[in-house]
């Protein structure tokens, strides 16, 4: 994945809570990395029995924050200091028992008490096993989350860690940056505006049996396109 102008120089934290989906986060990272994002990852104490720190650390060659007490020396407060400088905050896996905390207003963590100080738009991939994503406390927690602007994306079906077939897997990644994207672009000064774009070759008829044509291939179309699309239209 090369640069990308929707998401160049953005400062996204990233924040992995404790699933076994949280090897797949390494690609997000990755992928927002090679896009041209600043990726500050955030881990949980129970994401670091899945991944290291020291993964995320090789992908974005910056520290990796995984304690709420540890404050450097001469350093403002990590989970202030990064709430303010997120154009996004995206947690994934986004396991039950953290989509519990920041519903309910639980800043035991790092990276839940980020989700409260941030004013930046939260993107949220949940995994979990199906029946904890079906469980009734889950899904209004959700909910609860999706009143308050929070976007979620997933999960998606398929097979789960336990080995069961059902609702609960993270999206791939390729997905998630593509969210990441999307929700970025809500910000851009087109937000709430409809574009319409025509493109391709066209023939305009002279009389029954004759028109007027090019050979237009309507790659400047798609490309204004996804420069309306990026500014939020």
């Amino acid at each position: 994945m090369g640069s990308n102008a929707l998401l160049e120089n953005k400062r996204i934290v990233l924040g992995v809570s404790g699933g076994i989906a949280a090897y797949k986060v390494a690609t997000v990272c990755s992928r927002l990395v090679q896009a041209g994002a600043l990726v500050e990852v955030v881990l949980t104490e129970a994401a670091q029995k899945f991944i290291t720190p020291l993964t995320f650390q090789a992908l974005t060659h910056r520290p990796v924050y995984t304690d709420l007490w540890h404050i450097p020396e001469g350093e403002n407060i990590p989970h202030i200091a990064l709430a303010d400088a997120a154009d996004l905050l995206l947690i994934a896996p986004a396991t039950a028992n953290t989509l519990g905390k920041i519903a309910n207003g639980l800043a035991d963590n790092l990276l839940t008490a980020i989700a409260l100080a941030t004013p930046a738009p939260i993107l949220l991939a949940p995994a979990m096993e199906s029946d904890m994503w079906h469980h009734p406390a889950t899904q209004a927690n959700v909910e609860k989350l999706r009143r308050w602007g929070l976007t979620v994306v997933g999960p998606a079906a398929g097979r789960l860690a336990s080995g069961a077939m059902g609702l609960g897997r993270m999206v791939e990644p390729d997905e998630i940056v593509g969210m990441v994207q999307v929700v970025l672009a809500r910000l851009g000064d087109l937000a709430g505006q409809k574009v319409v774009v025509t493109a391709g070759g066209t023939r305009e008829p002279i009389d029954p049996v004759r028109f007027v044509s090019n050979n237009s291939s309507g790659k400047m179309g798609y490309a204004l396109a996804e420069v309306a699309r990026n500014r939020g239209a």
